[in-house]
């Protein structure tokens, strides 16, 4: 009997693993659920179970190894750069599987940077894989606002929640502004959602807020502009100070 011939469309559907940079974006997220969680046992009403920490903790020391693997796996020549992302990366997963050893308090403590340093050291590899690879594309075919990069690179580093109150919302950020007019753009393209009731308090005894994060498509499309040609910052700093109204218009992402 012949064989049956194989479906080609099945062929186009399978997705493409993430790249090295949509990677450490992904593995950011994955540390700012867990703070989230931390966050919420600390303060729960109900005293927490002593090890509730410690699956989701090994399980991001795994990711980060797997994330430092796929990194290595690119064979890019050694720079202090990438030296300093291959090292970074070391730390962030002896710090998440050590914190799986400690007390809820010491265990946030550990990974209470991570998020913002996988997204750093996503930038710098993107720097690094564009200038080393002259067929590196110019740049996404749709590029991000500056207004939208910038919220993408605050919700990637975990410093974005919403909340309601009296039939209004409102965005709280730590460090670059983010609107909630642009929240609602990038949920309307996909590129960003809210998870109900994840964040923690902004108090103690207060309600829980909504975590804001990135979908997998915000994740492809951070990467993409992070792998743009604009000018980077230097590596391991955190994301620009908010720019003034004489250099908005020339700033093309957070860099």
């Amino acid at each position: 009997m012949t064989a049956p011939a194989p479906d080609e469309n099945l062929l186009f559907d399978v997705a493409a693993p993430p790249t090295p940079v949509e990677r450490l974006l992904l593995l950011a997220d994955q540390y700012v659920q867990h703070n989230d969680m931390l966050d919420r046992l600390l303060r729960s009403e109900a005293p927490p179970e002593t090890d509730a920490h410690v699956a989701s903790a090994q399980q991001l020391a795994a990711a980060t190894r797997t994330a430092l693997n796929v990194v290595t796996d690119e064979r890019l020549f050694q720079s202090r750069d990438l030296t300093d992302v291959m090292v970074r990366l070391q730390q962030l997963a002896f710090l998440s599987g050590s914190s799986a050893d400690q007390q809820l308090p010491t265990a946030r403590s550990l990974t209470a940077l991570a998020p913002e340093a996988a997204v750093g050291c996503a930038d710098t590899l993107a720097h690094e894989i564009r200038r080393r690879r002259s067929t590196a594309g110019d740049g996404p075919d749709q590029p991000l606002t500056t207004a939208h990069s910038t919220a993408l690179w605050e919700i990637a580093c975990g410093n974005v929640v919403a909340t309601g109150s009296l039939a209004r919302e409102y965005v709280h950020y730590r460090d670059e502004r983010v609107l909630i007019g642009t929240l609602r753009a990038l949920e309307t393209k996909g590129l960003a959602e809210r998870v109900p009731k994840s964040a923690p308090s902004a108090y103690v005894g207060g309600p829980l807020q909504d975590r804001v994060r990135l979908t997998s498509a915000g994740a492809i499309a951070l990467a993409a502009a992070i792998s743009g040609p604009p000018v980077r910052r230097t590596p391991g700093t955190t994301p620009a100070p908010a720019p003034t109204a004489a250099n908005t218009a020339t700033r093309s992402r957070p860099r």
